[in-house]
């Protein structure tokens, strides 16, 4: 079974961009490095869908990207995924993750799909509100509504499932949505060089 890792890119993806840091180089290293998880994760294919123009730059060669219109809440990730049914119509599973996330451990991202093995969506959710990254069984269930900006993704999906063990939980993570947030960043973790490099310099 093909499993798909998709790397969610919005023109917000920027908005952590510190004081003299252009936004949208600071979005284009965060997504690159996001894209570099998804691209190291074995038996994994990378893929991304995005609504920002011209980001197929940060791909590798060959790597599905799923253009779509602006677009926001759980209408923005039912089309993401319907998106990556169409590019790849031979996956099973597949996992959205949210681009302001450079140093998410891959490790849960295998544990979302893990937990697929007896759920329907799994969330990684994100401190403060929202999720890190969203895993589903293929096609997207009907019943799933959530978006990955809502307050209490977990609630919102598990109101509309048909059952409460239809959706998993793993460990959560931050995402960099403020410039406050780039504190979250630890040094001392491997990856997310792009946005290292652009902070550094």
């Amino acid at each position: 079974m093909q499993r798909i890792a998709a790397v969610l890119v919005t023109p917000s993806t920027g908005k952590a961009a510190p004081p003299g840091v252009d936004p949208g180089a600071f979005l284009h290293a965060v997504a690159e490095d996001t894209y570099e998880v998804a691209a190291g994760l074995e038996l994994v294919t990378p893929a991304v869908v995005s609504s920002v123009p011209g980001i197929e730059d940060i791909t590798w060669p060959g790597t599905p990207v799923v253009s779509l219109p602006p677009l926001g809440g759980a209408e923005l990730v039912r089309a993401a995924f319907e998106g990556i049914a169409k590019v790849a119509p031979e996956a099973g599973e597949a996992v959205l993750i949210s681009a302001d996330a450079p140093d998410l451990p891959s490790l849960l991202i295998g544990k979302l799909f893990r937990a697929l093995g007896r759920a329907q969506v799994s969330v990684c959710p994100a401190h403060g509100g929202g999720a890190v990254a969203l895993a589903a069984r293929l096609p997207y269930p009907e019943w799933a509504d959530g978006g990955m900006d809502a307050p209490d993704v977990l609630a919102a999906l598990r109101a509309t499932a048909p059952e409460r063990r239809a959706v998993a939980t793993g460990p959560g993570w931050h995402r960099l949505r403020h410039p406050g947030d780039l504190s979250l960043l630890d040094p001392g973790l491997e990856g997310w060089e792009n946005t290292r490099d652009l902070l550094s310099g």
